[in-house]
């Protein structure tokens, strides 16, 4: 939620520091995420002062300069060689003086040097609207009235708008505080506890509402009053669509909204006041003047304003004319019955939606609006008449016409507000302390609570229809706290608790223990969201997959099987941003459907490898990570949980290259490849990125069967021999490794391959390998005839199994 400091000023009583406001919005449980300055002209002309052209000469070295003397008001004149056609002795002009940044409206800040512009010095520059942020034309420099001061600042004479805009981080229960006078509202009723002042918000109201004429009425209809309690409209004839007055479009830009048109805007601005939605729809479309709010048949085709064909569910509540549905109802209208700049005359809607149905039907048609998001956590049913006027009283001002029939307001069955009681002692018990009753009646009241009766044990109050979420005597106890501050809680001198044992905690120590170790050679962690895109999947594959049934948008609609695509976004994200050598990891959780009604939930760990190995140094040059980086960080990561693979094979992957899996009893347990090039283009990737998955669960298992051994350094030295040898190219090194292995040599330690050669001298499909064997008897001083006995045999295995060529 964006809250304008300046329009939240609006309403409460005297003016509050933006820095203690927002300690206050966080103080009662308005989280401010972020507070930034908001500049309609970025850089607030600061620095840029108004001047007045004295002489305009040819420039000597160039046809289409112009060298200027400009008077700024502190002394001698500035010479600017200026490139503009327009430019003339005796104009006011914007001047940028040496050491001044421009923000242009596209393109990079400038500084201002003194420069030589074909051998002429300029000191500055004369500014077109484009180069300060003040338009887009650049047909020539701006040229200021005759009587307008020169050596004024331009931003004292231009007045730029700007404001700081908060983010707050708002609960879902929260719908009270999604508007600036909710936000008002709270932060009045803290000031009252804090400052005794007794301050109120200023409230905006319909005060002064008047009917014209009758000349327009709209007949409205609900026939299904559980989806829609309340309905109200107005209409109002003869309107003028035009742009919006700067002080509306101001307010809007500054909480990041595009101004349309002054009909809209409007409807923006009272959503974004008071919380409530309001629709305005061009009447003269409006087919046999009724508006008739019901339920459309199954599979009903319906035109939105975004141009698109949607088919509603027998659920979606339509607003509809005599003929058609114009509008989905507290969620997205129609293309045929919008405002546009031909409309004339427009019906005002200001209604109450059921939150649960606006929520089913923006979730089915993918449409999160503004409105939607405020009808589906609950308005206030009581503020729609109310509203109305309001909205019509500014349409009247800024549109022009007159109000053109009486308000309707189908409201069939008044909602009795909530009644809820609090005894004295469980306020005390919840919130740790102990209020005074004043004090507790006072920021009830504050809050637009009712005192129905107060005794010596128990407070009853009527909970106003903006509290929503209010229903329960711990609710109260809640407002009571947070009005009074959260950081206000007192903490007690003790605590008394129970110790817990957590018995399960080996696979939680693995996993801290890894990721230590991968931050130690450069990787840093990432934290995905499990709920990905369904368009990263075939149809085959989202078969096994778990969808969302309420999506959180049509881009996070299913949740992932597989760490690989949501990292795959991260890589693109930090490439985009010049990121480019990546060293990534990821404990997070997988998901899939084997079977109707059956779910499985895996952890899983994944690395990503991106970009150069090492950097650029005085001591080595940059090389690329590649496959073998990746498999070394896997096989490090195994041998520290203790965990040694039977066999490590090479497998076909549809969306890997050179994949191989690691196995234990027949059962995969990680895999790791290089990324095939047509996935990595799916997501913008034009880099070569190698991905390992690792199955987190069964790996914590198996390291927590290892038994840690410690044993003392070996008394007698290693032996190392070396063969060389010629095979068939397409032998992979896991073959010749289990052909050794098979030999069973107990004192054999360690085999390790250290170089390839290839060759056409080797013959056609051939390469030389050359491997390292490490010897070692614990127990005594090995002899050549052991060690050549063992080679021996190796090599004889060697020259059956894999018909190599011992080179001599």
């Amino acid at each position: 939620m964006t809250i304008s400091y300046k329009w939240l000023n609006e309403y409460l009583p005297e003016t509050v520091e933006p820095e203690r406001l927002g300690r206050i919005l966080t103080s009662i449980g308005l989280e401010v995420e972020k507070m930034e300055m908001y500049e309609e002209v970025k850089g607030g002309l600061e620095g840029l002062v108004i001047g007045e052209v004295l002489s305009a000469e040819k420039h000597p070295n160039a046809d289409k300069l112009t060298v200027t003397k400009v008077n700024i008001g502190n002394g001698e004149p500035l010479q600017i060689v200026c490139g503009a056609p327009n430019v003339e002795a005796g104009q006011k002009v914007v001047v940028a003086t040496v050491g001044t940044t421009i923000y242009p409206g596209t393109g990079e800040p400038l500084t201002m040097k003194i420069a030589k512009i074909r051998s002429v010095e300029s000191h500055g520059m004369i500014c077109a609207e484009d180069e300060i942020g003040l338009g887009t034309s650049h047909a020539g420099i701006m040229v200021l009235p005759g009587d307008t001061k020169v050596g004024q600042s331009a931003s004292s004479y231009f007045e730029p708008y700007w404001d700081f805009v908060y983010e707050i981080g708002l609960t879902p229960n929260r719908m009270d505080a999604m508007s600036h006078w909710g936000v008002a509202r709270d932060v009045c009723a803290y000031l009252n506890h804090h400052d005794k002042k007794g301050t109120r918000p200023k409230l905006p109201n319909g005060n002064g509402f008047k009917v014209d004429n009758t000349s327009l009425p709209i007949d409205i209809k609900v026939e299904n009053a559980k989806a829609c309690p309340r309905y109200s409209g107005v209409s109002i004839a003869n309107v003028a669509i035009k742009e919006s007055p700067k002080w509306l479009q101001q307010k809007l830009k500054s909480i990041g909204l595009r101004p349309i048109n002054n009909i809209v805007d409007i409807t923006n601005f009272i959503q974004h006041e008071t919380g409530q939605p309001l629709h305005a729809f061009d009447a003269d479309k409006i087919a046999g003047k009724k508006i008739i709010v019901k339920n459309l048949a199954e599979g009903t085709t319906f035109i939105t304003l975004d141009e698109k064909e949607r088919k509603l569910s027998a659920e979606d509540l339509m607003i509809c004319d005599a003929k058609e549905g114009i509008c989905i109802a507290g969620v997205f209208g129609g293309l045929h019955s919008g405002v546009s700049d031909q409309t004339k005359n427009i019906f005002l809607e200001s209604a109450f939606f059921d939150a649960v149905i606006t929520r089913k039907t923006s979730f089915r048609h993918g449409l999160r609006t503004d409105a939607a998001s405020r009808f589906e956590k609950g308005t206030d049913i009581s503020a729609t008449v109310n509203v109305l006027k309001r909205a019509a009283n500014l349409i009247k001002e800024i549109a022009g016409g007159e109000i053109a029939s009486e308000i309707v307001d189908v409201y069939p069955g008044a909602k009795p507000k909530t009644e809820v009681a609090a005894k004295w002692h469980y306020i005390k018990k919840l919130s740790g302390k102990n209020y005074h009753p004043d004090s507790v009646k006072d920021i009830l009241t504050s809050l637009g609570f009712e005192m129905i009766k107060e005794g010596i044990d128990e407070l009853r109050v009527a909970v106003p229809y903006h509290k929503t979420d209010v229903s329960l005597a711990a609710d109260i106890v809640e407002e009571i706290v947070r009005i009074d501050g959260l950081d206000n809680i007192e903490i007690p001198e003790a605590i008394t608790i129970t110790p817990s044992v957590e018995e399960n905690y080996a696979k939680e120590v693995y996993r801290e223990k890894v990721a230590n170790y991968l931050v130690g050679l450069g990787f840093n962690e990432m934290m995905n969201n499990s709920i990905t895109n369904s368009a990263y999947f075939s149809e085959g594959e989202q078969q096994s997959m778990v969808k969302m049934i309420n999506s959180l948008s049509a881009e996070l609609n299913i949740l992932r099987n597989s760490l690989f695509e949501t990292s795959l976004e991260v890589v693109a994200h930090n490439l985009n941003h010049k990121n480019n050598s990546l060293r990534l990891f990821e404990f997070g959780k997988a998901y899939s459907t084997p079977g109707v009604g059956k779910y499985t939930e895996a952890e899983k760990l994944c690395i990503v490898i991106t970009g150069n190995k090492n950097e650029d140094g005085w001591k080595q040059k940059n090389s690329l990570s590649d496959f073998y980086f990746l498999k070394g960080t896997v096989d490090a990561v195994l041998k520290m949980l203790g965990i040694v693979p039977d066999s490590i094979e090479t497998s076909e992957v549809l969306k890997f290259d050179n994949h191989i899996v690691y196995k234990i009893k027949g059962d995969i347990i990680a895999g790791a490849g290089e990324v095939k090039k047509k996935i990595l283009e799916r997501f913008g990737i034009k880099q070569p990125v190698y991905f390992a998955g690792l199955n987190w669960d069964v790996l914590s298992k198996l390291a927590s069967r290892q038994s840690v051994a410690i044993k003392e350094l070996p008394k007698y030295p290693s032996v190392q021999r070396d063969i060389a040898m010629v095979v068939a190219k397409e032998l992979t090194w896991d073959k010749v490794k289990q052909a050794v292995q098979n030999v069973k040599l107990n004192k054999l330690q360690d085999i390790k391959l250290f170089d390839i050669f290839e060759s056409e001298k080797l013959g056609t499909h051939k390469k030389s390998i050359a491997v390292n064997f490490t010897f070692l008897d614990e127990e005594k001083t090995l002899t050549d005839k052991e060690i050549d006995g063992w080679m021996s045999k190796i090599m004889t295995a060697l020259e059956k199994d894999l018909q190599a060529e011992i080179r001599k």
